[in-house]
This record gives structure tokens, C-alpha cells and sequence, in this order.
């Protein structure tokens, strides 16, 4: 048994609204199902999932994205795209001499649109980098659930990615951020074999946690770090 990780989900008042958005900035399809909306990703490249919340927005998220440039025309086209979609951009500190813009999509979620020639998002498409808070011990448990390799173990900062590429999932170690109530973004996992409750077995046995939440045809558990997660057959 194993899983893959298919999508991140993302909570918002108006998942049509941000579907439309992050499939125009991609240059995806989007896709209408009974759990909301999905931009698929291809190629290593991690979809987006967007499903009807209305509880207000989060100040801090503890999952953003990483848009990659191939130059700095590029950069410059991908954040007056973006503007153009809904975006607005967004003050988190940074300072003039970083080459990063931070952008807040029409859902109220922090992205980057990361300069050219960053060398640890090279060769991993469009999609770059899914950024998590979390500690170096949910990094390893995700590598080992996921069957991921880690590419990036250092000062107690982790990456996995699939071996052939795409999009790397990241945690910045410690100090993790505080949570501020249910998690409105989360990963969505689907078990390769027919058994579900046989995969998320063996997740449990690897630290994670089952959560008493009910939800259709899929099974609520937590990372290490508490962070939710859905795990749902094929």
C-alpha cells in the first residue's frame, strides 16, 4: 500500500472564483466534482482542490505556494498576470533586496513569485515548491508516507519530491507557527490500493493521528505536527 499526494486543499468562500484564478496563473484546466473544484497538476506538478467554507479567512496559513521565473521579463509577466486575475500584493516584511514578490490571491492565501535562477527550485516547473511550516521530524514523516525522497535535510529544514521532479513540499523547521483554529488548507492523499483502512493503518503507524471528524468516502488523520490531512480511496 502507499499514497499520493493528488492535491492541497484550500477552504474559501468561493472556490469557483479561486479555481478560475489559480487555473488562469497556471494555464490549467479546472475541474467541477462533488469536493468542490480541482486544478489538476501533471507532470510531478501538485493540483489545487478549492471547497465551500464560510468561516472567515486566517490572518497567518501554515502552506504557501512558490511560482518559479525563467527570467526577470518572466517574473515581471507572471506577477502583472496575476494582478490582472485578483491578486493584490502583500507586505510580510520582506525587504527591497529580496528578489521575491509576495502576492495575496482572491481567497486571502500568501503566494511568491520566486526570482530567476533560484537554484533549489530549478528543473521543478511552474508550480515550484508548496512552503509548510512544520518540523524536521513531520519532513521525514511525510518522505516515508509518501515514498518521496528527501532532497533537502539541513539546519532542521526538510524537502521531498517525487524522484522524477515537480513541485517539492518543504517545512522550515523550528520555531512552527501557532495555529489560529481548524486548518483551512490540508493535503489530499489518495491510497493506491483498494484497502483504505489497510493505508491508513500503516500512515498511524508512522505517526499519524486519526481524527474523529466524519467525512464522505475518506478518512480525517493529522500529521505528526497535528496538521490535517484527507486520505480517500481511488
Amino acid at each position: 500500500m502507499s499514497s499520493h499526494l493528488v492535491a492541497v486543499t484550500y477552504d474559501t468562500r468561493d472556490p469557483m472564483l479561486l479555481a478560475r484564478f489559480w487555473a488562469g496563473l497556471l494555464g490549467r484546466e479546472l475541474v467541477e466534482d462533488a469536493d468542490g473544484v480541482l486544478v489538476p497538476g501533471a507532470g510531478g506538478q501538485l493540483g489545487l482542490r478549492f471547497v465551500a467554507d464560510d468561516a472567515p479567512p486566517h490572518r497567518v496559513h501554515r502552506m504557501h505556494l512558490h511560482l518559479t521565473s525563467t527570467s526577470v521579463s518572466d517574473q515581471e509577466h507572471t506577477v502583472a498576470t496575476a494582478l490582472e486575475l485578483g491578486a493584490g500584493h502583500l507586505d510580510i516584511g520582506q525587504r527591497p533586496e529580496q528578489g521575491h514578490v509576495v502576492l495575496s490571491d482572491p481567497g486571502g492565501y500568501a503566494f511568491c513569485v520566486i526570482e530567476p535562477g533560484n537554484r533549489f527550485l530549478a528543473g521543478c516547473g511552474r508550480l515550484g515548491e508548496l512552503s509548510c511550516d512544520g518540523t524536521r521530524d513531520v519532513g521525514l514523516f511525510w518522505s516515508e508516507a509518501l515514498g518521496w525522497p528527501l532532497v533537502w535535510d539541513r539546519n532542521e529544514e526538510t524537502a521531498v519530491q517525487l524522484p522524477q521532479g515537480g513541485t517539492k513540499v518543504s517545512w522550515g523547521g523550528e520555531p512552527v507557527g501557532s495555529r489560529q483554529g481548524d486548518d483551512r488548507q490540508r493535503f489530499e492523499l489518495v491510497a493506491s490500493g483498494a484497502d483504505l483502512e489497510a493505508e491508513a493503518e500503516r500512515l498511524l503507524g508512522l505517526g499519524a493521528r486519526r481524527l474523529p471528524a466524519a467525512a464522505r468516502d475518506a478518512i480525517l488523520l493529522a500529521d505528526p505536527d497535528g496538521t490535517e490531512f484527507r486520505l480517500r480511496a481511488h
